[in-house]
């Protein structure tokens, strides 16, 4: 498996314009939220206890997010696990609801990325390499720590690889 800066390099080759980059912080958990919630309508009962597709997605991700970074991984946990509760909550709600919402936030998640890209001048990464769905929310849980002056020589060798 390739390391992190790697698949941060290939996701910050698409997204090099800050608007894009703004546009993104919006899209991204939209789209993530939205993902959810479907999965959460898909659940097994494990010793008494419901385990829905959601809860298995999000862990299995969780699981490469630490393999590729722990202190990331760790944020994305701390920011993840609330919108993992709230899609599941909305899951549990009639399905017109559920799937309003769903449709509400995975079409208006994908309009604000597709308005990034249209400032970028450059098609979606996971075009050409569909893992990029996976990166995204890390490379912009990275990005929020560059900004906040953390992880700056990751930052450095994701830019030397760009």
């Amino acid at each position: 498996m390739k390391a992190l800066p790697e698949h941060m390099a290939f996701y910050a080759a698409y997204h090099r314009d800050g608007r894009n980059r703004l546009t993104h912080f919006f899209g991204v958990p939209a789209i993530a939220f939205a993902i959810l919630i479907p999965m959460s309508w898909a659940a097994i009962d494990v010793g008494g206890v419901d385990i829905s597709l959601a809860m298995a997605f999000v862990t299995a991700v969780f699981v490469l997010y630490f393999m590729l970074d722990v202190p990331l991984a760790t944020a994305m946990v701390l920011f993840f696990v609330p919108v993992l509760a709230l899609a599941e909550w909305v899951g549990a709600q009639s399905l017109e609801t559920g799937g309003t919402v769903f449709a509400a936030f995975f079409v208006g998640g994908w309009i604000v990325q597709l308005i990034g890209h249209i400032f970028e001048g450059r098609r979606p990464a996971l075009v050409d390499n569909l893992f990029q769905i996976l990166v995204a929310p890390i490379f912009l849980m990275a990005e929020a720590a560059f900004m906040l002056g953390y992880r700056i020589s990751l930052h450095d060798e994701v830019e030397t690889l760009v």
